[in-house]
């Protein structure tokens, strides 16, 4: 319903505020990942990473309900920085190790290689009869 109001409402989504039903996180303690959380609160209480689960938990919840984020940009760098932590150093990158193998012998302190023009002359071109 509230998906609906907001294509209604035409850009002002101010006066539908008081339509907002609540919001409800419904939370299975059973769950590895809401285990997981729960040991890191107890043992690390001020855990900003733990915040920035809970946090993306959240978001997750909204979208699989069907709403839609406020800040869809802001949900996808939570996503990235989670997809980055889970997938440091699993497939052998090392710290520091450049990220982009292509051209490494190529470049002298920085400077890209100069190709000069050629002229392409017709008679050379293979696919005339």
């Amino acid at each position: 319903m509230e998906r609906l109001m907001k294509a209604q409402a035409l850009g002002d989504t101010s006066s539908l505020e008081f339509m907002r039903g609540r919001r409800i996180l419904e939370i299975n303690p059973d769950h590895p990942i809401i285990k997981d959380l729960n040991a890191a609160c107890k043992n690390a209480p001020e855990s900003s990473e733990a915040t920035r689960v809970v946090d993306l938990l959240y978001d997750t919840a909204i979208i699989s309900s069907g709403f839609t984020p406020d800040s869809p940009a802001e949900l996808g760098n939570k996503i990235y920085e989670m997809m980055a932590m889970a997938v440091g150093g699993r497939w052998g990158r090392v710290e520091g190790e450049e990220s982009s193998s292509v051209g490494e012998g190529d470049e002298k302190d920085g400077e890209a290689e100069v190709v000069e023009p050629s002229e392409v002359r017709a008679e050379s071109d293979p696919w005339q009869d």
